[in-house]
């Protein structure tokens, strides 16, 4: 292995989302601040508290898998692949037999194959054990997006999949970093996928009272990250890959380099199952691991893509750790926003939908706006770029992502 001098690119992104499945749909539609929250059609949800969700609706799996293939598979499995074919084509990584071990894969989820497992549970119960399909379990597992992506592609590299609640994708993607990093591989196609809008999903979020039920007539304003009125996350779907790359490899090849992963930092908050520590204690000192990692002060942060979910301890939390890690004067001076309140909390799959939109940000100069921010919750006093989006140079971007059990990551990216 090399010492700890590699640098990490992003070459190429792919995206599944309720906004958009291609990586340029839902940008336009994230810029612009479009909602993709909507009722809920793919199971009758009238009995439920929640009925709305940020579903994916334009994706077409006949594109990436075959229709033999799609039956073996959970749709959380064909959303990450769909992600990875289109980030692994804009990266123009050619794949073959000299260079396949030097390529890994980190792509987790947050619960797997949820649907899968309500349907041949059903099946079950109906008409016994021989009604369980013989791909129930290949179908479900986590690490089939992995697995499978691996066998199209024939990479022999690491084949990894993490489960970290709503920072998998994060931690994915940095963990997929040091590995470059550390001179493992070359290359790593990290992310997140996700797909949990079905009875179980919606009814097990509903129950633990951490979904928006106030909003069933109403979906696109649901989300709504900082705002006095906020009540709960809304549930969301679709995958989020992107390619990294070591820098040297990456320039041999002629890619195209979006930008640099600078820092990753991990932590946990050893405080409660699903509430953050107050004042984000956790969370502050996450982002200041990222930030020593990628050598930068707190006054160089251009743009915070946050977690911001719209639940009320956590967007507090947040608010609080944001202003510890940077500073209070340093906090209230960078541009922060959610886009959450476009696509709702995608779980497993945030992380990386989250980290390719601070890339685009750094790229194209323009930080997503936060909508249905109407009334600003006087805790929360930070700049949320409220409705509409702004046009600032971006030569740093801050991801964070937080999840269940306590869990924190923050990635940070970099212009080259």
């Amino acid at each position: 292995m090399t010492e700890n001098t590699r640098r990490v690119v992003v070459t190429g992104l792919g995206l599944v989302s309720p906004v958009g499945s291609t990586v340029t749909k839902a940008w336009d539609n994230i810029k612009n601040g479009v909602s993709g929250i909507r009722k809920i059609t793919s199971f009758d949800a009238s009995s439920f508290s929640v009925q709305i969700s940020g579903s994916v609706v334009d994706f077409n799996a006949d594109d990436f898998i075959t229709p033999k293939d799609q039956k073996k598979m959970d749709t959380f499995i064909h959303y990450g692949i769909g992600a990875s074919v289109m980030a692994i084509n804009d990266a123009g990584l050619e794949i073959s037999e000299e260079n396949s071990d030097r390529i890994g894969i980190s792509i987790g989820s947050g619960i797997g194959g949820l649907p899968y497992i309500e349907k041949n549970y059903g099946n079950f119960l109906q008409n016994g054990p021989r009604k369980i399909s013989p791909f129930f379990v290949p179908s479900s597992i986590i690490n089939m997006v992995s697995g499978n992506l691996s066998i199209m592609y024939g990479i022999t590299g690491p084949n990894l999949s993490l489960v970290s609640a709503c920072a998998t994708g994060t931690h994915s993607i940095g963990d997929a970093a040091r590995l470059i990093k550390h001179g493992y591989v070359d290359c790593m196609i990290a992310g997140g996928a996700e797909m949990a809008t079905c009875p179980l999903g919606i009814g097990g979020f509903a129950s633990a009272k951490a979904l928006c039920s106030s909003n069933n007539d109403d979906p696109e304003t649901a989300s709504k990250p900082w705002d006095i009125n906020r009540n709960g996350f809304v549930l969301g779907d679709g995958a989020g890959i992107l390619v990294l790359e070591d820098y040297e490899h990456a320039k041999k090849r002629g890619a195209n380099i979006y930008c640099e992963i600078a820092g990753f930092g991990i932590n946990s908050d050893a405080h409660h199952m699903t509430q953050p520590a107050a004042g984000g204690a956790g969370a502050a000192k996450c982002m200041k691991l990222a930030l020593k990692e990628a050598k930068l002060n707190e006054s160089e942060v251009d743009y915070i893509n946050a977690h911001g979910t719209s639940t009320p301890a956590g967007d507090k939390a947040e608010t609080d750790a944001i202003k510890t890690a940077l500073g209070t004067e340093n906090a209230k001076n960078t541009p922060i926003s959610s886009t959450k309140s476009m696509i709702g909390h995608l779980l497993g799959a945030a992380g990386g939908v989250e980290a390719a939109f601070s890339v685009l940000a750094i790229k194209d100069n323009i930080i997503p706006p936060t909508i249905n921010l109407n009334t600003q919750d006087p805790d929360c006093d930070l700049d949320y770029v409220p409705k509409t989006a702004r046009e600032k140079e971006i030569k740093v971007a801050m991801s964070n992502s937080f999840g269940f059990g306590g869990t924190n990551g923050t990635l940070i990216f970099k212009r080259m």
